[in-house]
């Protein structure tokens, strides 16, 4: 008999790391949390990183993946955007009051960065200003930020004085004062009418780190070729995801992001993809440009997600188009506990994957499951229970079907394994 054992080595996980720092009250309560970008478990922005790729890094991988409210203990959020960022619309891929987005004290165009704070914030989004100087290139965005961000000054008087004149001049914005490091400065600063407090008197940014896989720099590529010409194919999208376990998870979340409360149900990647539209789906694919993401070599663990995702795909081709593309959603997520490091139940719930495809998974209920634990057993070498399966999933085809489904799947995972070796 064939063997079509697939052997799949657990993953070297990728740990990604990210820093929040408290931003209180004056009451010394919890107001909010800033979101920084780390690389590494040292508790600083790393050196040589643009204000671009840390945007990127920063939304690609914690934002997309893991979501604002959990790494915030659902507390306002503050997110530093650079000026590229900013102009590409990348706040679009986030819900209006999910969080505030801060103007960093590097941007440049500000005539351009003007005109697109003003567009957003038309439609519900809010911007802070931050690091703060006085400098008059700041004047067109003053009106209409709702937070400045000062930083304290020797002595604390000039910090006072700023402070103070930003109040009479703009009553209803709020002043968040970094860099306190004494009780002192927290009190003059206090008395002074300041909003919020953020400092080392207060609290250190706390690190979190989280695994996480990372789409292969082919993938990136291939999906900016695609997304590059002026008429967007959405097909030629889902193919291009749908070879990628990393693109698919953060699709997948970034319309769970999108949609907020609609409790929509997503069944397929071309349903994601197409729930997205043209802008959202541009912007996805410039935040993966932007912060540079790939791995030299790739997992055997997502070549299995591949060749499982396609094999159950073929086996359920039968029932029409829908329901194959159901299938290999299934049999690519199904992978993504072991990659990310998190129960299957979880990533169901996470991924809005609804009942039929979250049973699947989890109980191997219904076709979908059925399918799936057939792709198992075939993995397993356990053919007895596939040739049980197979009577229920396509009760009129003979053993042969399994071979050469999974046979044709294997060469498809390999194919894709190889190109992007091949392009990485």
């Amino acid at each position: 008999m064939l063997n079509t054992q697939i052997t799949a080595e657990v993953p070297k996980l990728v740990t990604q790391y990210i820093a929040r720092q408290p931003i209180f009250d004056a009451e010394t309560g919890i107001y909010a949390y800033e979101l920084l970008y780390r690389d590494s478990i040292n508790n600083a922005f790393p050196i040589g990183t643009t204000d671009g790729q840390a945007t990127g890094r920063l939304f690609f991988n914690a934002l997309m993946l893991i979501g604002i409210n959990k790494l915030t203990a659902n507390q306002r959020a503050f997110i530093n955007l650079s000026s590229d960022a900013l102009l590409d619309d990348f706040p679009k891929l986030l819900q209006p009051d999910s969080a505030v987005i801060e103007i960093v004290e590097r941007a440049d165009n500000i005539d351009k960065v003007t005109s697109r704070v003003t567009t957003l914030k038309k439609d519900g989004y809010t911007f802070a200003l931050d690091d703060y100087d006085g400098d008059e290139k700041w004047e067109p965005l003053l009106h209409l930020v709702d937070y400045i961000k000062l930083e304290v000054e020797e002595p604390i008087i000039k910090t006072n004085m700023l402070l103070k004149k930003l109040k009479r001049r703009f009553p209803d914005v709020k002043i968040i004062v970094e860099r306190i490091e004494t009780h002192e400065q927290f009190m003059l600063l206090k008395s002074a009418g300041c909003d919020y407090f953020q400092g080392f008197f207060f609290a250190r940014p706390e690190m979190l780190s989280y695994h996480n896989v990372e789409p292969s720099k082919f993938a990136v590529f291939d999906l900016l070729r695609c997304t590059s010409r002026p008429d967007l194919d959405f097909d030629e999208v889902h193919q291009r995801v749908a070879k990628d376990v990393g693109l698919t998870a953060r699709i997948l979340k970034l319309v769970n992001a999108r949609s907020g409360n609609q409790n929509l149900v997503i069944t397929s990647i071309s349903q994601a993809v197409i729930y997205l539209g043209e802008d959202a789906i541009r912007q996805f694919v410039r935040v993966l440009a932007l912060s540079e993401l790939g791995v030299d070599k790739p997992s055997e663990l997502t070549k299995l997600g591949l060749t499982r995702a396609h094999f159950m795909q073929l086996m359920l081709e039968p029932g029409g188009k829908e329901m194959s593309q159901r299938g290999y959603l299934v049999g690519l997520m199904s992978v993504l506990d072991a990659i990310l490091n998190m129960e299957l139940d979880v990533i169901a719930k996470e991924f809005c994957l609804g009942d039929d495809l979250s049973s699947a998974l989890l109980n191997f209920n219904g076709m979908l499951g059925a399918t799936l634990q057939l792709a198992r057993a075939v993995e397993e070498d356990n053919w007895p229970l596939a040739v049980k399966l197979l009577e229920t999933i396509r009760p009129a085809s003979p053993i042969d079907v399994i071979y050469n489904a999974m046979l044709v799947a294997r060469q498809y995972g390999d194919e894709v394994l190889a190109s992007i070796i091949e392009d990485t």
